[in-house]
């Protein structure tokens, strides 16, 4: 398989957040009003204006031992992504993902919309790693873009620049496969449970040494939550196709199943 791909090592992660200001700078995305509430983890999620964010979990072993767990979190440009599929019913090219890097990326097109209204979707019936967010005034949905525009210019992604650790590694994928096994192997010499995560579904493949839920709850895409979306798409595109795309359903019909996106499942 042809493309780009990151390689991400959790475990050299110092939690620097300079992907996060790295991403901001080069985005040109405005910094957003927070407040403390007890955690170095700021802002406290993803947003149209914060497509990159540093997660902060704390754990603590079987042993009683804590520790941090840092997890830079953005989208992870799926081999076959849903939001392309169901983007892409209400805003033709609202999701391209580009042929030469694999990069999934949400145009100017992309206020999901019908004949009548705005369609108000929550990231988690776009995406099973619940990444993309909307923003509330203009309607457009905004995520990582992988930098498609520096790559294109033969530079890294502005993230992978910036990080001063090693965790951020960036290239032809079959090279960041490469890489993160060979990487896999040396960690899991100390410590053997250490995995990568979805490395075959997706291009930006996370090497971790704690369970799955000690950095986030969506660090994994839950089994069947990638095709619980696309059959949904296939389902709606059925419905809007049968309707002339003149859409007559409120908002309570997506968000209680009635239009065939379902409910999320724990």
């Amino acid at each position: 398989m042809k493309g780009k791909s990151f390689f991400v090592d959790l475990t050299l992660c110092t939690a620097c957040r300079g992907c996060q200001v790295a991403c901001k700078q080069w985005k040109n995305l405005p910094a957003e009003k927070t407040r403390n509430v007890g955690s170095h983890q700021n802002p406290q999620d993803l947003s149209a204006k914060t497509i990159r964010l540093v997660r902060f979990n704390e754990s603590r072993s079987d042993d009683g031992k804590f520790s941090w767990n840092f997890f830079p979190e953005q989208c992870r440009h799926c081999i076959e992504p849903p939001c392309r599929y169901i983007a892409n019913l209400y805003a033709p090219e609202a999701v391209v993902q580009d042929a030469e890097t694999g990069a999934v990326v949400m145009t100017d097109k992309a206020i999901l919309k019908t004949a009548r209204r705005r369609v108000n979707l929550e990231p988690w019936q776009l995406c099973p790693y619940n990444v993309p967010r909307m923003d509330e005034e203009t309607g457009l949905w905004n995520k990582c873009d992988m930098c498609v525009d520096r790559v294109k210019a033969g530079m890294k992604p502005s993230c992978v620049l910036s990080c001063p650790s090693g965790t951020m590694n960036f290239g032809d994928r079959k090279e960041m496969l490469s890489l993160a096994e060979k990487r896999l192997a040396e960690v899991r010499k100390t410590r053997p449970d250490a995995y990568l995560a979805d490395p075959e579904e997706v291009r930006v493949i996370y090497l971790c040494d704690a369970p799955a839920e000690n950095y986030h709850d969506t660090l994994l895409a839950k089994r069947g939550e990638k095709g619980r979306i696309l059959a949904a798409a296939q389902k709606q595109a059925v419905r809007i196709a049968s309707t002339g795309g003149q859409e007559k359903h409120s908002r309570r019909d997506f968000l209680t199943g009635k239009l065939g996106l379902g409910s999320r499942k724990a």
